[in-house]
């Protein structure tokens, strides 16, 4: 019996082992009141993915990027926090564009943004139920991309870039009023470039000017292409091409040496070496399309039944510097859009 007192000691001690171990484990669990597992720390990943397939770099197209990106911000989906934008540039190669569209596919993106008609064109053989904006496309009906603009019908809309052709010859004509024949620029790979000018043959034609044209497959053939039309023509038009655009530094050097006024799709194309415009804004454009994509990603928005739009207003714009090299006389009622292009 006397052995107990040794005994009830031994267990008093272990028990005040196994009490210090517990507290000293702070950073164990505590089983909840109901014996469930711990509740995880919510995730701070964001709850959006979004690829952007662009079909080359230059300015029009960048300023559309970058007004989408800006809607989705202005509108609580910035770029880091909870949504995640993957940035793709196709360098207007056709492969890329087809590998870019299978990565995005394989990443189960909730919205698509193509930027240009061909960027479109490869995401929408992709798929059918990733959610597809497209804007910088001129037609969306002729790229086969939607039954209608009205009613798309399919997982694929956005924002169009048609310009008002009738309007930019006539302004063509206020600039170079001795016109006789007009030569057409553009990319025959580019659907959307190919139905602009045809609308512009129907306006000459029902003017009685007559035109010539040159086209060329890549930006390679751009020089050649330029320097081979100036010696058939007295002003030239070109589209909102995405081919000359990325080239008009080029453009305005041959057609300059040869006095010859150029009248440009767009007006980032006239800041880069054009006469004038009477265009869009792509960033606006782009920003029409993220009003769009926050619907689609917030409020669940049907893209089938979501209608391809334009652009609200067009604005004309005159490259001071051009105009003075070309020697061109500006109508007092066209002066207010002269500008000078930073340098």
């Amino acid at each position: 019996m006397k052995r107990l007192p040794r005994l009830l000691s031994l267990l008093l001690v272990s028990a005040l082992i196994v009490s210090l171990a517990a507290c000293g484990g702070g950073a164990a669990a505590t089983p909840s009141p109901s014996g469930a597992a711990p509740t995880a720390t919510p995730s701070a990943e964001p709850s959006f993915k979004v690829g952007i397939i662009k079909m080359m770099d230059h300015p029009a197209l960048n300023a559309a990027e970058d007004g989408f990106v800006a809607a989705l911000a202005e509108n609580g989906l910035v770029d880091g926090q909870n949504v995640t934008i993957d940035f793709k540039d196709a360098n207007g190669d056709s492969n890329n564009y087809s590998t870019i569209a299978d990565q995005f596919v394989m990443d189960k993106k909730d919205l698509v943004l193509a930027i240009a008609t061909p960027a479109a064109q490869a995401i929408a053989a992709k798929t059918t139920e990733i959610p597809i904006l497209a804007t910088a496309v001129t037609s969306f009906t002729s790229a086969g991309l939607v039954d209608s603009d009205e009613v798309p019908g399919g997982n694929v809309s956005g924002t169009t870039d048609m310009n008002p052709i009738a309007e930019q010859l006539d302004l063509l004509l206020q600039l170079a009023p001795d016109t006789k024949t007009v030569g057409f620029l553009y990319a025959s790979s580019e659907d959307n470039s190919r139905l602009q000018v045809e609308i512009a043959k129907s306006v000459l034609d029902a003017k009685g000017i007559a035109y010539v044209e040159r086209t060329v497959s890549n930006q390679n053939e751009v020089q050649q292409a330029t320097t081979s039309i100036v010696t058939e023509c007295d002003a030239i038009y070109i589209p909102t091409d995405n081919v000359f655009a990325s080239t008009m530094p080029l453009v305005q050097e041959v057609t300059v040496a040869a006095k010859i006024p150029v009248i440009c799709g767009e007006n980032s194309m006239v800041e880069s070496g054009g006469l004038a415009s009477l265009g869009l804004t792509y960033y606006d454009l782009g920003f029409q399309a993220g009003l769009m994509a926050v619907k689609i990603l917030k409020d669940g928005a049907d893209i089938s039944t979501m209608p391809v739009t334009g652009a609200a207003n067009f604005e004309y714009l005159i490259n001071g510097d051009v105009a003075e090299a070309l020697g061109i006389t500006i109508p007092e009622n066209l002066k207010q859009y002269v500008q000078k292009p930073a340098t």
